[in-house]
């Protein structure tokens, strides 16, 4: 939902309709004045205290809630980092016939500051919200049919999560998560998990985060393997991006070819164009200024380039389409609200949640904003990621604006590893699911890309021609999942 907010009303808004990028002060990813900083304050709730059990888990088993397959074991709950640090989480074992064997798979959602609730319940996960936002039911195409699930609220502050939100970069968030995880697998009940192959599934500003996850992953088990730290080794073997924001200096010049030239319709008119394209090459212009990030410019500088290119490029091009699905105008009631449902007594009195569900966190968007990891280059990280020989694959769906296949295709386009030549020198072919045309793919190594047909942002979420909802998806997470590269069924 693109709009301007009126005089009076809190300056920070995100659409009630499941999207995942705040609109602040009238801009699309902005970044906050710190008069709008001021009027969120006044908002907050006061902390709450909780009975927290530092370095431990707090755990409901099988609510009921979500999954309701026989036999199959669901666990919600927290792993309280420190007192007044609780990242909540919601496991789910996989349908899969060995599940204690299978894969264990992490999902997390993007904003930065928004809950992975929105890829549980939208996406991906063993039940969806129905259009009312009043129930779930189940989802047929869930991943949990060939993976252990484990959904994470992350940063602390986010979802369900609560505590003290200082968490500011990627990185911070990576070594947050990684602490949860060596809780996680401490505990008796998820302990025989630990060896099993490890996939980190990500969205939108996962761009950042799983690239910058998984690089520090795999430092911190070399370090466990030379002795310089102790810990539970995390066994990652696959790295999932849809619709990620990885490269900008890559992907910004994506939105004006775009917004002028999709597959479906232009976004805006030709003036709008012009002047987002002057605003992108002008001397001092968004260019100049996140060439200037990249270099070594600082949390100010980067900070600056947010603030200008999401304020003269991303949000005026977007016009008056759903940036997340522009086939609609705003607003898109598409994917349906969560905020009712994870709300309700009827579902928090039985899963364990003891923070009001939000579905993004204001203060920890600002805190990114001000430290400008928005702007930051996490391409060298995924580059980093490939070149170990973890299974990659970007995905994104062709109606996105926000993260549009032009930019995330570019991005590509700049890695740098060991199969960009093979990579390059390919032809994209037609992905198929069943005999159904539904997008196109290119695999090199372990290095896989795919744009699927009619998806939105969350691309799980849809469906295309004869295809139920989420089926591609669940294909192609499937095939990677089982250590394959892409193939048409």
């Amino acid at each position: 939902m693109i709009f301007k907010l009126g005089i009076g009303l809190l300056a920070f808004s995100l659409s009630a309709l499941g999207k995942q990028i705040p609109i602040v002060d009238g801009v699309i990813g902005g970044v906050p004045s710190d008069a709008t900083i001021a009027a969120q304050r006044l908002q907050v709730t006061p902390p709450q205290s909780f009975a927290t059990t530092p370095g431990k888990l707090r755990v409901v088993e099988n609510s009921g809630v979500c999954e309701t397959t026989p036999g199959i074991f669901q666990a919600s709950g927290y792993g309280d980092l420190t007192a007044n640090e609780s990242v909540w989480f919601w496991f789910f074992e996989s349908r899969a016939a060995d599940p204690d064997n299978a894969p264990l798979s992490i999902w997390l959602n993007g904003g930065p500051g928004s809950s992975s609730m929105i890829g549980l319940f939208q996406e991906n996960g063993p039940c969806r919200i129905n259009n009312a936002s009043t129930g779930v039911t189940l989802n047929p195409n869930s991943w949990s049919n060939v993976s252990n699930m484990l959904y994470i609220d992350q940063p602390v502050g986010v979802g369900f999560s609560h505590g003290t939100t200082t968490v500011g970069t990627s990185l911070a968030a990576a070594q947050d998560v990684w602490k949860f995880l060596q809780i996680f697998f401490s505990d008796s009940r998820f302990s025989k998990y630990s060896a099993n192959k490890f996939a980190i599934w990500t969205e939108s500003y996962g761009g950042h985060y799983g690239p910058t996850f998984a690089a520090y992953f795999l430092q911190q088990n070399q370090a466990i393997a030379q002795g310089s730290i102790t810990g539970i080794p995390i066994n990652l073997q696959v790295l999932g991006i849809g619709d990620g924001i990885t490269d900008p200096l890559s992907q910004y010049p994506g939105y004006i070819t775009y917004a002028a030239n999709n597959p479906y319709h232009s976004l805006v008119s030709a003036s709008v164009i012009s002047t987002a394209n002057n605003s992108w090459a002008k001397s001092g212009g968004c260019k100049d200024q996140i060439t200037s990030c990249y270099n070594g410019g600082g949390t100010s500088v980067c900070s600056k380039a947010q603030s200008f290119c999401n304020n003269n490029i991303l949000s005026p091009l977007a016009g008056n389409w759903d940036v997340y699905y522009v086939l609609t105008k705003n607003p898109d009631p598409y994917p349906p609200d969560l905020t009712s449902y994870l709300t309700s007594t009827a579902v928090t009195s039985k899963i364990g949640s003891e923070s009001k569900w939000q579905e993004t966190n204001n203060n920890v968007y600002n805190n990114f904003a001000a430290t400008g990891d928005w702007m930051t280059n996490s391409r060298l990280n995924l580059q980093t990621v490939i070149n170990a020989g973890v299974r990659v694959l970007i995905y994104d769906g062709d109606v996105d604006y926000i993260l549009n296949f032009n930019g995330v295709e570019a991005m590509v386009a700049a890695l740098q590893t060991q199969f960009s030549t093979q990579f390059q020198a390919q032809s994209f072919t037609n992905y198929t699911v069943k005999g159904q045309v539904t997008g196109m793919f290119k695999n090199a190594g372990t290095f896989s890309y795919v744009r699927i047909f009619g998806a939105g942002h969350e691309v799980p979420a849809y469906k295309f021609g004869t295809l139920s909802t989420g089926q591609a998806a669940l294909q192609m997470f499937s095939q990677i999942m089982s250590n394959q590269s892409l193939t048409s069924t």
